[in-house]
């Protein structure tokens, strides 16, 4: 097997490895996925009609307002999902299981590329979640 073959087998054990913790902490995805779709919510059902005043007309238009919300909460929600991806690197590193695959003979980069993989999949995963909230109530591009 080649060099590279052997790094992309190892990269994707370690992406099955981070897949794996997600399925074992729900709560964690969970959080992931929902906070942002509770803060469009809130943001546009609660505080909308005052937050909203001076977008529009008069306040009387909440598709300009979900217009402008949208786009910050799905930065938003790519953020959160890389500060999880920081906080699990952290945590594998004082728990010490790098020190462990160091001592292996698996790819060096390995366990970075699999982190960020699996981060991509849940960013991916929820921006089209919130995407569908947001079209759901109301939200159209311009």
């Amino acid at each position: 097997m080649s060099t590279f073959s052997l790094a992309v087998r190892d990269s994707n054990t370690m992406l099955r490895r981070n897949l794996l913790h997600a399925r074992r902490y729900p709560s964690l995805t969970l959080n992931l996925l929902l906070t942002p779709i509770m803060l469009l919510l809130l943001f546009v059902y609660v505080f909308g009609d005052a937050m909203s005043a001076g977008i529009g007309d008069g306040g009387a238009d909440r598709s300009a307002y979900i217009a402008y919300l949208v786009p910050g909460l799905l930065l938003m929600t790519i953020g959160s999902t890389t500060i999880g991806t920081a906080v699990s690197v952290s945590n594998d590193m004082t728990e010490g299981i790098i020190a462990r695959f160091r001592t292996m003979a698996i790819h060096r980069g390995s366990v970075l590329v699999g982190h960020v993989v699996g981060s991509v999949l849940q960013s991916v995963a929820s921006v089209v979640l919130v995407g569908a909230v947001a079209v759901a109530i109301g939200f159209r591009s311009t």
